[in-house]
C-alpha cells in the first residue's frame, strides 16, 4: 500500500521537473497583423535562405500595407505583392516582385499541412528550378484528405517527375533516332488510333525512365504526414513544388476568417485585407 501511494507524487514530480526543463523555442517568429486579427508564424531553420530573406523584408517594412490579394477557401491565402500597396479596386495582383528570386529549399519533413507558410513562385515552364518569389508567400488552409486522395496525389507527383525524365532522356543526342521514332509513333496513333507503335517505343524508353527515377530524390508521404493530412488537413499536391519555410503557431482562426471573405473572379477579396509585420521574441 505504501508503495502504491508514493508512486503518484513521485511520478507527478518527475513530470513537473521534465516540463520545467523544456528548452524555449529560439526560432525566429513574426507577427502578421490584419483587420481580422493577428497571425504568428515561426520560421524554420532548415530553410535559412527563405528565413533570412523574410526577416529582412519584415525589418525593412516591405510587407507593411501590402494585401492578402489572393484568397481561396480550403486552399490558401496569398500575400506579399509590393504592387498591392497602392492597388486600385479590382486591379489584378500577383505579378509584383522585389527584383530577385530565392533558390528552392525543399526538405522532406516540411510539407503543406494546415498552417504551413510557403513561398509563391512562377510556374514550371518559366521557372524549371522552382525558385521562389523574393517576397510573395502564402499560408495554407487546406482541408482534410483521405488515403485515396493521397495515393492519387502521390501518383501524380511521381508522373510529373517521370515526365521530366522522359524529356531529358528523349532529347539526349544518343537518343536522336529513338526520338524520331517516338514522334512518328505518336503521329500514327493520332491519325489511326492504333497504339501498337506507341506502345512498342514506350516499352523501349520506360525502363530507362524507371532506372533514373529510382536514382532521383522524390517526395513520398510518410506515415506521419499521411496522419497529419487525414486529421489536420492541408494541400498535399503542392509538396515538392513550393518551398515551405514556416508555420502558423497562433491565429489560424484569422486565416479561416480571411478565406470566408467575398472575392472577385481573380480571387482578390472585395474588401482590401492589408497587413503589417514585426519580429517578436515569444
Amino acid at each position: 500500500m505504501i508503495n502504491r501511494i508514493n508512486v503518484i507524487p513521485l511520478a507527478l514530480g518527475t513530470l513537473l521537473l521534465c516540463g520545467s526543463l523544456v528548452a524555449p523555442d529560439k526560432r525566429a517568429k513574426v507577427l502578421i497583423t490584419t483587420d481580422f486579427g493577428s497571425i504568428k508564424v515561426v520560421l524554420f531553420d532548415e530553410t535559412p535562405l527563405h528565413r533570412d530573406n523574410f526577416l529582412k523584408l519584415v525589418n525593412n517594412k516591405t510587407y507593411d500595407s501590402t494585401m492578402f490579394h489572393r484568397v481561396i477557401k480550403e486552399f490558401m491565402i496569398q500575400g506579399g505583392d509590393p504592387d498591392s500597396k497602392k492597388a486600385q479596386p479590382g486591379q489584378m495582383l500577383g505579378n509584383g516582385n522585389v527584383g530577385y528570386t530565392i533558390n528552392a529549399e525543399f526538405h522532406p519533413n516540411l510539407f503543406h499541412k494546415r498552417g504551413a507558410l510557403a513561398a509563391a513562385r512562377l510556374g514550371d515552364q518559366m521557372n524549371p528550378t522552382k525558385a521562389s518569389s523574393g517576397c510573395q508567400f502564402y499560408i495554407v488552409q487546406g482541408k482534410v484528405q483521405t488515403d485515396s486522395i493521397l495515393d492519387m496525389t502521390q501518383q501524380r507527383m511521381d508522373m510529373q517527375i517521370k515526365q521530366g525524365l522522359f524529356n531529358t532522356i528523349i532529347n539526349q543526342p544518343e537518343n536522336a533516332l529513338l526520338k524520331q521514332q517516338f514522334i512518328a509513333a505518336q503521329q500514327r496513333f493520332q491519325s489511326t488510333g492504333n497504339p501498337d507503335s506507341l506502345n512498342f517505343y514506350s516499352a523501349v524508353i520506360n525502363p530507362k525512365i524507371d532506372e533514373e527515377f529510382a536514382k532521383t530524390p522524390h517526395r513520398v508521404f510518410t506515415a506521419e504526414q499521411r496522419n497529419v493530412y487525414k486529421t489536420i488537413g492541408g494541400t498535399p499536391f503542392l509538396d515538392g513544388g513550393y518551398t515551405v519555410f514556416g508555420e502558423v503557431v497562433e491565429g489560424m482562426e484569422v486565416v479561416d476568417k480571411i478565406t470566408e471573405q467575398q472575392r472577385d473572379r481573380n480571387d482578390r477579396p472585395l474588401t482590401d485585407i492589408r497587413m503589417t509585420m514585426k519580429i517578436v521574441k515569444k
